[in-house]
């Protein structure tokens, strides 16, 4: 499903696209969440993106701007008993490549998010974000979500 945006293209995540998008989570100096660049790592990514890619509730989303793979965005669908059943939707490892930011691209993509899960009819958007990614904050309030939870990891070894 390409949705042609400006001078942009989101779009669905293909494995060719992969590396570029490790490249953009690598860069992330605010992530921490141990990615990197170095093609001896890329076959854990591709085994992420092809349990990502066989996922009825999952669906990864690329913006190319310039014919290049800018950023992107992952949804995530829950169906709980809470809610009377209702399913919601997760946005998560939202990106931007760092020289593409300010062009309103991050703002197409969540826009496009948004859109999707609204036409799978979820009752909720949930989106976790960074403590310390303020400018995120502003961001994701400006678009409409609203600071109602606090969020809580537990990372395994």
């Amino acid at each position: 499903m390409d949705m042609p945006v400006g001078n942009a293209v989101i779009r669905d995540a293909v494995e060719a696209d992969v590396a570029a998008l490790a490249a953009i989570f690598a860069a992330d100096d605010k992530g921490g969440h141990g990615d990197t660049a170095d093609p001896s790592a890329l076959p854990s990514y591709l085994a992420a993106f092809r349990t990502i890619e066989n996922s009825a509730d999952n669906r990864l989303f690329v913006i190319e701007y310039g014919g290049e793979v800018v950023g992107t965005a992952q949804v995530t669908f829950i169906t709980s008993l809470s809610g009377r059943g209702s399913t919601k939707m997760t946005i998560e490892a939202v990106q931007i490549r760092s020289d593409m930011r300010g062009r309103r691209l991050g703002e197409r993509l969540m826009r496009h998010c948004i859109e999707f899960g609204r036409a799978r009819g979820v009752a909720l958007i949930d989106l976790m974000s960074n403590s310390v990614r303020t400018d995120a904050h502003r961001f994701y309030e400006r678009l409409g979500f609203v600071k109602s939870h606090a969020g809580f990891k537990m990372k395994l070894e």
